[in-house]
């Protein structure tokens, strides 16, 4: 059985974004399109109903590529575990409320027992400072915190 991948909005966006002029993003984007390319295959990809939403906002053509990308991907369900899941990580203050779809994709990713969580979001998901602690959220809630990284630390096997 293939690991499971949550995959959490930022992997369609850099994948299909255009190239930056920002050498730190476009090394990202490469690192996503090269993680796409060569080892997407090894894995199970799922989504979210929170990411189909956000890919589908912004430049329509944009928003396009993003879907595109993505669309034959199952797509996790919303269930009350996760919405619970989604309150508990926001009333442990390690997430502002601001952030509440990102609450939510560590809710979808832990409850429907993810391996890992692939995202370039290291502000409010991938974040060394919280990990630990939203681990221990998660726990007492039932659930198991999937490997939270980015497509860069998910290539070496």
């Amino acid at each position: 059985m293939k690991p499971k991948v949550y995959l959490e909005t930022t992997i369609p966006s850099l994948l299909t974004a255009w190239p930056s002029r920002d050498l730190i993003i476009a090394a990202d984007q490469q690192s996503t399109r090269d993680w796409w390319e060569n080892r997407r295959q090894d894995f199970e990809l799922f989504v979210s109903p929170e990411v189909l939403d956000e890919a589908g906002q912004g430049d329509v053509e944009a928003a396009r590529l993003r879907l595109e990308a993505i669309n034959t991907l199952p797509v996790l369900a919303a269930t009350e575990a996760v919405e619970e899941l989604t309150r508990a990580v926001l009333a442990s203050g390690l997430i502002p409320s601001r952030a509440t779809r990102d609450a939510a994709h560590i809710a979808f990713a832990s409850v429907h027992e993810m391996d890992f969580l692939l995202t370039w979001n290291c502000r409010h998901i991938h974040n060394a400072m919280i990990s630990r602690r939203m681990s221990e959220v998660c726990s007492a809630q039932g659930f198991a915190l999937p490997i939270l990284c980015t497509p860069r630390e998910l290539m070496a096997i």
